[in-house]
C-alpha cells in the first residue's frame, strides 16, 4: 500500500508563485512514476504534470508548460510541483498520484491518490 500527503496549497495573488510537495510512504517510491492532477469547482480532474523515476522524462499539460516545473527527491520520498505565474484558471484542488511503469497522464492509469490541497489564485 501507498500513502500520498499533499501540502503547500494556500490562497495566493495573480502572478505568484506556489510549492506544492507530496510526501509518500508504504511501498517503494524509487521507480514509481508520479503525477500531480487537479479539479476545479464544477469540472472533471485533469492531469498537470508527471515524473518518471530517475528525474530524467517529464510530461506537462499544455496549460502549464512554462510555468510548472514537477521534481522529485527520492531520498526523501517526496515529489514537488513549483507552481510560478499563478492564474485564477490555477484555482482547483491539486491532488499527487503515484503509478508504476512508463509515464502516463490519464486519472485511470494510477493507482494510488492523495486526498488533494487546495490552490486558489485571487485576482
Amino acid at each position: 500500500q501507498v500513502q500520498l500527503v499533499e501540502s503547500g496549497g494556500g490562497l495566493v495573488q495573480v502572478g505568484d508563485s506556489l510549492r506544492l510537495s507530496c510526501a509518500v510512504s508504504g511501498r517503494t517510491f524509487t521507480n514509481a512514476v508520479m503525477g500531480w492532477f487537479r479539479q476545479a469547482p464544477g469540472k472533471e480532474r485533469e492531469f498537470v504534470a508527471a515524473i518518471v523515476w530517475n528525474g530524467a522524462n517529464t510530461y506537462y499539460v499544455d496549460s502549464v508548460k512554462g510555468r510548472f516545473t514537477i521534481s522529485r527527491d527520492n531520498a526523501k520520498n517526496t515529489v514537488y510541483l513549483q507552481m510560478n505565474s499563478l492564474k485564477p484558471e490555477d484555482t482547483a484542488v491539486y491532488y499527487c498520484a503515484a503509478t508504476y511503469g512508463y509515464i502516463k497522464s490519464k486519472i485511470s492509469e494510477y493507482d494510488y491518490w492523495g486526498r488533494g490541497t487546495q490552490v486558489t489564485v485571487s485576482s
